[in-house]
């Protein structure tokens, strides 16, 4: 709103100042510094109103150190996630851009899945909250939607090759290609490093490669679906959720400006996605919002996120990555949530399997997600948080070296 209120008092009475707000570098710091404000100034009053609703956790017995004391602790935190990223978004961002759209629709659709199951959970008291087939319903809902605007719509698009020319040893783009529609994305470590799923169908016949939608829809269901829930998992001690996504969203915004930026881009021999460094500015208000709500949720914790919080955060990374073309850089950057899947089915396939073949189930870890295992272990929660924290980093340090690496 405020990004097109000064684009139009710039273009109409020359208003001094009113520039600044075509700077993504601007309004993403600005974004940042209202999301961390509305955080943490709203997120006590948001805290104190669900304590008086009561609208508290309902802890079941795992046997874990520290588990009893956090019944009763606030829940549905995840909306000053929600809250504090869109207030900024809607006054600084280009609200008619495509990605921003699209960020948007996530953040409203899986925080709506999420809140209702923390609604069933809380005032249905009803421990299982949403069933596990509506929520996957409603992912695959939303990687149905982004999978068809990325393919379908005409300002989803790239650019292939730039003309470059060096006057007084400075790098001038003197000629950009035209923009195309593409479903190409980045393999990481490789030259030449792009893949086009296309390829994937043409091989069956002249004309087939039109139909690559019925590949690119999937995959973009598959990671949505397993990021949000990569992201649900790990949402299991004080902290942990919340500080590892900021760490992974941070990183996207790197993605994202270069490679919406023509020069970097260039430069950097990385793919061109005009209209992506909008996005900056939805990153930084979510990481400030991510960073804010960790001033409430670290040890000990006085508001939990839920799945309000946790499904919006995976779908809103799965978006991002997809939007970049560096959803196959997931696992490595999001390798903190690929763990977490990854205890979760070894445990119980493992589980499953001896059960069948000896009539007695055996487990791997002591106990899964990953984070109980090591709680079990008797790690105190603050330690194992600030260790998968410092994975997180190093994680992403990897992933941005893939910039250069080939």
């Amino acid at each position: 709103m405020l990004y097109h209120l000064f684009e139009f008092l710039e273009n109409n009475y020359d208003l001094p100042g009113a520039r600044l707000f075509q700077y993504i570098s601007f309004r993403a710091a600005f974004a940042i510094i209202l999301s961390l404000l509305v955080s943490t100034i709203f997120g006590k009053r948001i805290i104190l109103f669900l304590q008086r609703k009561q609208i508290g956790e309902s802890v079941r017995e795992l046997g874990l150190e520290g588990q009893k004391e956090k019944a009763g602790t606030p829940t549905m935190g995840g909306l000053i996630i929600i809250f504090s990223t869109l207030i900024p978004v809607l006054l600084l961002a280009e609200l008619n851009n495509i990605y921003i759209i699209l960020l948007i629709v996530t953040t409203i659709w899986m925080g709506a899945i999420g809140f209702l199951d923390d609604y069933i959970k809380t005032f249905k008291k009803n421990k299982e909250g949403l069933k596990g087939r509506f929520k996957v319903v409603g992912q695959i809902g939303l990687g149905i939607f982004v999978g068809a605007v990325m393919y379908f719509h005409p300002d989803v698009t790239v650019r292939s090759e730039n003309v470059v020319t060096t006057t007084n040893n400075k790098q001038v783009i003197t000629e950009t290609s035209p923009e195309e529609k593409s479903t190409t994305t980045t393999i990481p470590f490789f030259k030449n490093n792009e893949l086009d799923y296309s390829k994937a169908i043409s091989w069956i016949g002249e004309g087939a490669a039109s139909y690559a939608w019925l590949i690119f829809i999937p995959i973009v269901i598959f990671i949505v679906t397993a990021v949000s829930n990569g992201a649900n998992l790990t949402d299991g001690i004080d902290g942990l959720a919340a500080g590892s996504s900021a760490i992974i969203v941070l990183t996207l915004g790197i993605f994202a400006w270069v490679s919406g930026n023509i020069i970097f881009s260039d430069y950097l021999n990385v793919m061109n996605i005009p209209r992506t460094g909008e996005m900056t500015i939805f990153i930084t208000a979510f990481a400030g919002s991510l960073v804010g709500f960790l001033w409430y949720n670290t040890y000990p914790a006085q508001i939990f996120m839920g799945d309000t919080g946790s499904l919006t955060i995976g779908g809103i990374i799965a978006v991002l990555a997809i939007a970049t073309r560096k959803e196959l850089l997931i696992p490595i950057l999001c390798g903190i949530f690929f763990i977490e899947n990854l205890s979760v089915i070894l445990q119980v396939s493992w589980f499953k399997y001896t059960k069948k073949k000896t009539g007695t189930g055996r487990r791997i870890f002591l106990m899964s997600p990953l984070h109980h295992h090591y709680q079990k272990l008797g790690f105190h929660e603050s330690k194992i948080v600030v260790r998968f924290w410092i994975i997180g980093i190093l994680l992403a340090v990897i992933t941005i070296v893939t910039l250069k690496i080939r």
